[in-house]
């Protein structure tokens, strides 16, 4: 018949993380589990005491970030994102995801990349990654592995859409050394490229003028032996 302790005794333990400069981060434990939950009045009603602790956070001197939504239609998730950041002020927003389908067991690490790089070009700060062994079974090594690689694509893909330098100055780069066929520079802008050197590697071509997805009528090969 209590409250959540951590919610009753709040106070309290911002003075404790206040004096151990501690950033709380505050849970979602109304978000979706399905799609069809998306934005429903339990999690509505829940982010609205996101909000309320946040302040309290803030007027005790206590860093504090909010976590989002985990399953959430395309549709929804800009709305959403645009929503949690109006009412909790702007705070650190990590989300869970959020993914965009409940059928991509198997490969929800690609339906919360899809989510992730909407929610952070939305205004989200922080991706949690997923991996595919989600509402499955306990992830393997590699599972984790995917996961990360999968929430690094969505997140860089968000930078660039927003236009941060770094990002857009990576593939900028990356496609410098595209167009000059240099391939070792190509590998140094790549997210992995351990996979993409070995991808190379195992292709059909000994040749480092070209790979084996265009072969002899590769664009940038064309280019450069037409002349001028």
């Amino acid at each position: 018949g209590n409250e959540n302790p951590l919610y009753e005794h709040y106070d309290k333990i911002l003075e404790v993380c206040k004096r151990f400069d501690v950033t709380i981060s505050l849970g979602d434990g109304l978000r979706p589990g399905s799609g069809t939950d998306a934005n429903d009045p339990m999690q509505i009603d829940e982010l609205l005491i996101q909000g309320e602790l946040v302040q309290r956070a803030r007027n005790k001197g206590v860093q504090v970030m909010v976590e989002g939504p985990g399953h959430m239609p395309l549709t929804q998730i800009e709305m959403n994102i645009k929503l949690m950041k109006r009412i909790c002020d702007g705070a650190p927003l990590y989300v869970l995801g959020p993914l965009t389908t409940d059928a991509a067991a198997g490969y929800d690490h690609i339906a919360g990349a899809i989510g992730g790089a909407i929610a952070a070009s939305c205004g989200a700060n922080f991706l949690c990654y997923v991996t595919p062994a989600e509402h499955l079974c306990l992830p393997s090594i590699d599972d984790v592995k995917q996961g990360v690689i999968a929430s690094r694509i969505a997140a860089h893909s968000a930078d660039v859409a927003k236009g941060l330098p770094l990002a857009v100055l990576n593939d900028l780069k990356l496609s410098q050394a595209r167009f000059n066929l240099d391939w070792e520079k190509m590998f140094d802008y790549m997210l992995e490229p351990e996979l993409a050197r070995k991808r190379k590697n195992e292709s059909e071509s000994n040749t480092d003028d070209y790979c084996t997805m265009c072969g002899e009528l590769c664009a940038m090969k064309t280019f450069r032996e037409t002349p001028n």
